[in-house]
């Protein structure tokens, strides 16, 4: 389970995102253009230290693309060209938010989760002392069965297009960053959102 605050962002996910996507070659997102978030979850980070979430996003009548993102209390060391922004939280206070394939807590959660066939975190929101649940904006799923996974604590990452090559020191990971882009055999995980569904990462066979 998923605790989240309920606070104010400065800047918010999507104004950093609309000053982010445009420097990434296959967003193929405008400076100036508006974006749109149309689904969006998270999953657990076992150490409960890093915040682990993915945003759908899209772009006027563009694809959708996949952001995920991780939100750390102090900067990850030898992850700068992966920093996305620093956003001041109401509740948390300066959170580093990374482009989630540069952290290797993103890596060992998104693998397991291939592997396993584990699903997003459900999520609470602390109001006034107290959890309450949060509605689900988008689902996902793994493909896989395995018992357990090996941790991974190391990642090389490497752009292909609209793949993002992930090399972790427990095996390889694709994330596809835009939705609907083909992808080779191996085990998945694949989200759902208002009536959508689309792979987003791949273990490759």
């Amino acid at each position: 389970m998923a605790v989240i605050h309920r606070a104010q962002l400065r800047p918010t996910k999507l104004e950093a995102l609309s000053r982010w996507l445009p420097r990434r070659p296959w967003s193929g997102v405008a400076e100036g253009e508006e974006l749109v978030q149309v689904g969006r979850f998270r999953f657990d980070d076992p150490a409960g230290e890093v915040g682990v979430e993915t945003l759908l996003v899209r772009a006027g009548a563009g694809p959708v693309l996949q952001v995920p993102l991780t939100y750390r209390g102090a900067p990850l060391a030898g992850a700068e060209e992966f920093l996305v922004t620093t956003v001041e939280h109401s509740v948390l206070g300066r959170r580093w938010v990374y482009d989630a394939v540069g952290d290797p807590v993103h890596a060992d959660v998104l693998r397991r989760a291939i592997v396993t066939g584990g699903t997003e975190a459900d999520q609470q929101v602390a109001v006034d002392g107290r959890l309450e649940p949060v509605p689900k904006e988008a689902t996902a799923r793994g493909s896989g069965s395995a018992a357990h996974a090996p941790a991974v604590t190391s990642v090389e990452v490497r752009d292909a297009g609209a793949l993002t090559a992930v090399a972790t020191d427990a095996g390889d990971l694709l994330v596809v960053r835009v939705l609907g882009t083909p992808v080779p055999p191996g085990e998945t995980l694949t989200a759902s959102w208002g009536g959508e569904s689309a792979v987003l990462a791949v273990v490759p066979a």
